[in-house]
């Protein structure tokens, strides 16, 4: 094990150039900071990100961050095109938490205060963070102080979305409640895993496995996110099948990979990037054998992303109960007692229901395309 405080900074000038290039606001020695896509596109009224319709986050309100830009995994999808630090254990100098709910929360609002064309009370908003997806690259669970940061995060009324790569399950076993606990499952399989994920351990696949094991013990609400390549894993419909007993989350949220560009460290094309219709497809697949157990819930077209959900938590008399109820979790959380799930559910709008024609697109917003001009031919 590497020391919990080292003396190693983990970002070096070449990777903080690399990520700064990239738009990353580097906090410390090994946080960052970036502001979303969606952020930008809710806070100018033009919809949110998948997470507004299947969870009722307010995309312009969302803050995403991570405590630990390094990662054990090299994936191939990795929008990052692995500029950020590899690496088993933590070896480098370590920031405070409180500082770094600090600055990331400075450097979010700074970014959002230099947004163009946002109507003030909307800007407003966006300037009291309300959620926090500590998903933006690496592995935040990597960073010792995991814990007093969610404390710290909660303590501001700030939701935590955390995503770890399922190669800590000690580290997932000591961490505290969070509002929902997301691990990737790229792979099936212990060969598509390692060709996909690229891990650095030799015991990947049973980090992996133990990783969804320690979801059971979780009372918060939990979620395998399932990244499809096409041509990679989108044949293993039965293995993915198999691993719903080892985790048994509450919710499966299934999305066609972002294609980020070729680059030297992935092979991947437009060719990889499955269809919705072929997302669709595979979470009706999936819900099906599941016989009841997980239904399709929700969608986001925009996003090629689909929810499933378990069908006996979050169903009530024929009506989804996806959406969180934000205040309630952070009574339930300040309360210091034990609550689960289902205390902090909240009613799916109509609209972001699968199935629906809007697609998972909130009437409230105002979609937005861009104008092409091409030329053409008469």
């Amino acid at each position: 094990m590497g020391k919990l405080n080292g003396q190693k900074e983990m970002v070096t000038p070449v990777i903080r150039a690399s990520l700064e290039k990239q738009g990353y606001k580097i906090i410390g020695s090994h946080s960052g900071v970036k502001i979303c896509r969606w952020t930008k596109s809710q806070l100018r009224g033009r919809g949110g990100c998948y997470k507004h319709s299947f969870y009722g986050i307010e995309s312009h309100r969302c803050m995403e961050a991570t405590p630990s830009l390094a990662c054990a995994n090299k994936c191939v999808f990795c929008w990052r095109h692995h500029t950020n630090p590899v690496g088993k254990s933590w070896q480098w100098k370590m920031d405070d938490p409180l500082e770094i709910v600090n600055s990331a929360i400075d450097l979010h609002t700074k970014m959002i205060k230099q947004m163009k064309g946002v109507p003030l009370e909307r800007l407003n908003e966006g300037l009291s963070p309300r959620h926090c997806a500590l998903s933006l690259v690496g592995e935040p669970i990597m960073y010792p102080e995991i814990n007093t940061l969610v404390d710290e995060l909660h303590r501001r009324r700030i939701s935590t979305f955390l995503v770890t790569n399922a190669q800590f399950p000690d580290k997932i076993q000591m961490l505290k409640p969070v509002t929902q606990l997301y691990v990737s499952v790229d792979a099936a399989t212990k060969e598509s895993l390692k060709a996909i994920d690229r891990p650095l351990f030799g015991d990947f696949w049973e980090r992996f496995i133990d990783s969804l094991k320690s979801l059971t013990e979780k009372q918060q609400r939990t979620v395998y996110r399932l990244t499809l390549v096409k041509g990679w894993n989108t044949e293993d419909l039965d293995a993915y099948f198999n691993l719903f007993s080892i985790g048994q989350p509450d919710f499966i949220e299934i999305k066609g990979v972002t294609y980020c560009g070729s680059s030297a460290t992935s092979k991947l094309t437009m060719e990889n990037v499955p269809w919705h219709s072929d997302v669709k497809a595979f979470s009706e697949a999936l819900s099906l054998k599941s016989k009841g157990e997980y239904e399709v819930a929700c969608e986001h077209v925009h996003s090629c992303c689909v929810l499933l959900a378990k069908t006996e938590k979050f169903k009530v008399d024929g009506q989804w109960f996806t959406w969180i109820d934000y205040d309630k979790f952070h009574d339930l959380v300040a309360s210091g007692k034990p609550f689960n799930s289902k205390d902090y559910m909240a009613a799916t709008p109509s609209w972001a229901v699968y199935g629906a024609e809007e697609g998972g697109f909130d009437p409230v917003q105002s979609r937005y395309r861009k104008e092409r001009h091409h030329k053409t031919t008469h």
